[in-house]
């Protein structure tokens, strides 16, 4: 396995200095990009130490938040947390190593394939927090864009929801809610854009954190016709709220990041 995963990232590069090529060609790079961020999903314990560290830190804030909005009465609606699943919840770096291994890119049919299997384990550190928010008598909701789409074979019209609330209870989430996972294209208007979903929550419930791997998870219009940099300044700008009631998770491996990045890729790179 390990020779496989080697052959298939060394041999490009050989080919490429026989050629004189100073960049991987597009396609080497779209197929390997990923190998060094699935490994350090899979086999680090730093990527561990950072998501426990995380969850150990939203459970404080939360004990917190609690007390203080019982106290102050900032709300009569019952208390929620709004939660992204995959990369926040879910890990599904076995579908990414799954990708390399066979040298190919990723495509929503083999993707649906994998939430269809429903065998995704839990972000370290994330069932023990959501079972605890539980315990406190928060409602957890998971706004997600995996997308609601049927198949070949006919069925429901959304056989994903199902079986991401399986995968959900089958890793030890308690008090799972069919109202409270959100997909993607459910509704006409629920697009990857989650900004609608979130206001259709805030109308429910008295919202004190938000979770996610991507700031489009915290923020409206950070997906597309925006830069690096404008991204960068409303990560500043919105300081206060990041490790109180704003927690990000790690994902290196895809994400608006990197969709915003101007094309190709190794340009924005800045070496010395």
């Amino acid at each position: 396995m390990k020779h496989f995963v080697m052959t298939a990232f060394i041999t490009p590069l050989l080919f490429m200095v026989a050629a004189g090529v100073n960049h991987p060609p597009k396609s080497t790079l779209s197929a390997n990009y990923n190998l060094n961020s699935t490994l350090w999903i899979q086999t680090s314990s730093e990527y561990r130490a950072i998501s426990i560290q995380t969850f150990n830190s939203a459970r404080r804030e939360l004990r917190l938040a609690i007390e203080n909005n019982v106290a102050e009465k900032v709300s009569t609606l019952p208390f929620g947390i709004i939660m992204d699943i995959d990369e926040s919840v879910l890990d599904n770096s076995q579908y990414q190593a799954k990708l390399i291994l066979n040298n190919r890119n990723y495509d929503a049919d083999s993707w649906d394939k994998w939430i269809s299997l429903k065998v995704a384990p839990p972000v370290p550190g994330a069932v023990d927090f959501i079972n605890y928010a539980v315990d406190m008598g928060v409602q957890v909701i998971f706004i997600t864009n995996r997308k609601c789409r049927t198949r070949i074979n006919g069925g429901a019209s959304c056989p994903q929801k199902q079986e991401t609330l399986q995968n959900l209870s089958d890793v030890g989430i308690s008090g799972l809610l069919d109202k409270n996972l959100l997909l993607k294209s459910e509704r006409p208007e629920w697009t990857s854009e989650k900004e609608n979903r979130r206001q259709d929550i805030y109308s429910k419930y008295h919202i004190i954190m938000l979770f996610g791997d991507d700031l489009g998870d915290f923020l409206p219009g950070v997906e597309k016709n925006i830069t690096a940099n404008q991204r960068k300044k409303l990560v500043l700008e919105n300081k206060e709220k990041w490790g109180i009631t704003w927690f990000m998770l790690s994902n290196p491996t895809y994400g608006s990041w990197e969709r915003v990045l101007p094309e190709p890729k190794h340009s924005n790179l800045n070496g010395y």
